[in-house]
């Protein structure tokens, strides 16, 4: 018999790790404060679209669910950048055409996880009731319903409520642990292209739009339906003063004309739309002897802007079943031994989404580092092995984000070498072809 579980989420990750657990003989129960996602919709304000990438892959061929998950996305084979003034450039994601994205909606993801979870043994789901305390020495949680409140109890207790984890905070209170939470001073808003009044998309449909700004960026994942769902991102402040249809129009004008041509709603869809938060969550422990365990955003919330929230949730509860399998009776083991293989790279994670946030911001307008990026795209159609970018390591393969980072440092010193190994080249190029015009032959020919 095996143990009995409380899931605390029932969001992508907790759905996913309450399937993983049946399936190990687990009896596990999940509380979610939001509806049922499979009546209505309960995601206001949070990003619609998601990337599937190869950790996320990964972990759903683990579930056996990716060939009925494929179904609901729409294949993204690089980014389509629009740059004022030019024509859109179109990056490919990598040499092999199998290096895609995959876009997919939240609600449709979901469902689905729901759906399939609640078809194992002794899986149930309690929706519309709150957790509002825990009890980390008995493994206990205090959920209110509409009934009112109850405790649960059992042998152990998952985390999985996001980035303002009441697990988390609950499970830390009275302890010595670490907590970090950082808020971009960018917010952002939902917005939609629809498809072209005749049918069909609007601009090609099997990419990542990317519409790059000093002030602002605009990131648009397709849909099955041919619409894409954009996301504007911009100052939290001046996006939360943008309440007149007319000052949203100028701005678009200004910042990303192209824009307007492609939603003729725009400016009312800017207006009306909540203003999201972005946030990055560091903390430390991930979890209390064998009572509790954190997991996704509760432990380790990242900027959107490296596409991998959703892929490194997934890839920990593939990492919490596998190292519960490698303890059999020991959960204090295994939940030490997750935390030990996973929260050393999340916190690298963290820092390449904030870092890639000022790459899609800036680094897609900038000659330099666009030539940057296709010189690492030319080695490694060269040198497939030997030399990999580093976001082909991240989303392209299931390489530890903290390897990814020290292999890519790596090659960037190899590549910095050769330019000043080519320019000293030139530079001695050069001065032989002077002395050899005003006809000094002093010194090395």
């Amino acid at each position: 018999m095996g143990d009995s579980v409380t899931i605390v989420g029932a969001g992508l990750s907790g759905s996913l790790l309450a399937i993983l657990l049946a399936r190990r003989g687990h009896r596990v129960e999940v509380f979610e404060r939001r509806g049922d996602p499979r009546v209505g919709a309960h995601d206001a304000g949070r990003s619609i679209n998601l990337g599937l990438s190869a950790r996320g892959i990964m972990a759903l061929r683990r579930a056996e669910l990716w060939e009925e998950v494929r179904p609901l996305t729409v294949p993204m084979r690089g980014r389509l950048v629009h740059r004022r003034g030019r024509p859109p450039a179109f990056h490919p994601y990598g040499r092999d055409p199998a290096q895609i994205l995959y876009s997919i909606r939240r609600d449709a993801l979901a469902t689905l996880l729901v759906s399939r979870a609640e078809k194992e043994q002794d899986v149930r789901f309690f929706f519309d009731t709150r957790c509002v305390a825990v009890d980390r020495e008995r493994a206990a949680v205090t959920v209110e319903g509409q009934a009112g409140p109850r405790e649960v109890r059992a042998d152990f207790v998952v985390g999985a409520d996001g980035a303002f984890s009441v697990v988390r905070a609950e499970t830390h209170r009275g302890l010595p642990a670490d907590f970090r939470q950082e808020f971009l001073d960018w917010g952002y808003k939902e917005l939609t292209i629809p498809p072209a009044p005749g049918g069909g998309p609007r601009v090609p449909i099997e990419a990542l739009h990317v519409w790059p700004g000093s002030e602002g960026l605009v990131v648009g994942h397709p849909n099955l339906d041919d619409s894409l769902t954009c996301t504007l991102f911009m100052a939290h402040d001046r996006l939360t003063a943008l309440t007149g249809e007319d000052e949203a129009e100028a701005l678009f004008l200004e910042h990303f004309p192209g824009l307007l041509d492609l939603v003729p709603d725009l400016a009312g869809q800017v207006t009306a739309g909540p203003v999201g938060h972005l946030v990055t969550v560091r903390t430390s422990p991930w979890r209390h002897r064998d009572r509790v365990v954190l997991v996704g955003d509760a432990c380790h919330a990242v900027y959107p802007f490296y596409g991998q929230g959703m892929n490194s949730s997934f890839e920990d509860c593939v990492v919490l079943d596998e190292r519960m399998a490698a303890h059999p009776g020991d959960r204090a083991a295994a939940f030490a031994a997750y935390q030990e293989l996973r929260r050393p790279h999340t916190d690298v994670l963290a820092e390449l989404s904030a870092q890639n946030f000022l790459e899609l911001r800036d680094g897609l307008r900038s000659p330099l580092h666009l030539a940057r990026k296709k010189a690492d795209h030319t080695l490694h159609r060269l040198f497939p092995r030997a030399w990999v970018p580093l976001y082909t390591l991240v989303s392209h393969t299931t390489t530890p984000y903290g390897d990814a980072l020290r292999r890519a440092r790596v090659q960037d010193r190899v590549a910095g070498a050769a330019v000043l190994a080519g320019t000293a080249l030139l530079a001695a190029a050069a001065l032989r072809g002077v002395r050899r015009a005003r006809g000094d032959r002093r010194g090395p020919s």
